[in-house]
């Protein structure tokens, strides 16, 4: 077995051991996501059904699904480029006061986030900002940090002496950007948007406290089911849903990359 072989069996190894690894814990959910009756001390369910499914619908999850698919997309496309341009602008020494403007940029991931939301919320109830304008402001302002850190990282290890001989060559500023800059961070971007979409598609402080209750969520609505009915089987319904749209991107972003590097 030659060397290279060797390393592409190590790495599937490492790949199933850990698809292995973060299966496991779900198995649990699976089965009681199934399961209209589960009485102890039976191993498994006693009646198969879908009515944890039936509940989950008609408790609103799939209204509350939408909306948290669409409130992470949003938070992914205004914060990664916002980020991008923050770190490009800190690698290259573009941007003015360089170590207060990093203090600034990730002083959100070190503030607590429910004092945080408590005070930024009396501001925008003062300043009539609507709920759905200032759960996305926040959320942004939340996901920069995690997007600039990518980006960082990224643009260190970014030659920029492609988009200038581009330049020389006669290319436009657009033609550069479009043609030679995105193709060459795309996947940096791609995580950079994935980490957005996780600070917008997973947030419940945020939402519950600036949101005032007038933006339901999936996590708002797996939180109410979890400590309030007692329904286990719609409870295990909203939690497999809440992890669906995070492990389908990561997916189709580690696939993009396994095929980037097959084509060099």
């Amino acid at each position: 077995m030659t060397a290279s072989a060797s390393t592409r069996w190590l790495r599937r190894a490492v790949a199933a051991l850990l698809v292995v690894w973060f299966t496991l814990p779900f198995v649990p959910l699976v089965l009681w996501a199934f399961a209209d009756r589960w009485s102890s001390p039976a191993r498994l369910p006693t009646e198969w059904g879908l009515d944890g499914l039936t509940s989950a619908v008609a408790q609103g999850g799939a209204e509350a699904f939408g909306r948290s698919i669409v409130l992470g997309l949003v938070v992914a496309v205004i914060a990664t480029p916002l980020g991008a341009f923050a770190a490009r602008a800190l690698v290259y020494g573009w941007a003015p006061l360089p170590r207060l403007l990093t203090a600034l940029l990730f002083a959100p991931v070190l503030l607590p986030p429910f004092a945080a939301a408590l005070g930024i919320n009396v501001l925008f109830l003062r300043a009539r900002i609507p709920a759905l304008v200032g759960v996305v402001w926040v959320l942004v302002v939340m996901a920069i940090p995690y997007t600039t850190f990518s980006m960082r990282a990224a643009y260190a290890a970014h030659d920029i002496g492609y988009e200038e001989e581009a330049r020389i060559l006669g290319a436009s500023r657009s033609h550069v950007l479009w043609h030679v800059h995105f193709p060459l961070l795309s996947s940096a971007l791609a995580r950079s948007a994935f980490l957005a979409f996780l600070v917008g598609w997973s947030d419940y402080v945020v939402t519950v406290i600036i949101g005032g209750g007038q933006i339901v969520t999936l996590p708002l609505i797996t939180a109410a089911a979890a400590s309030g009915i007692g329904n286990d089987a719609m409870v295990a319904v909203l939690a497999l849903a809440a992890v669906v749209p995070p492990i389908v991107l990561l997916s189709i972003i580690v696939q993009g990359r396994w095929r980037k590097e097959a084509a060099r």
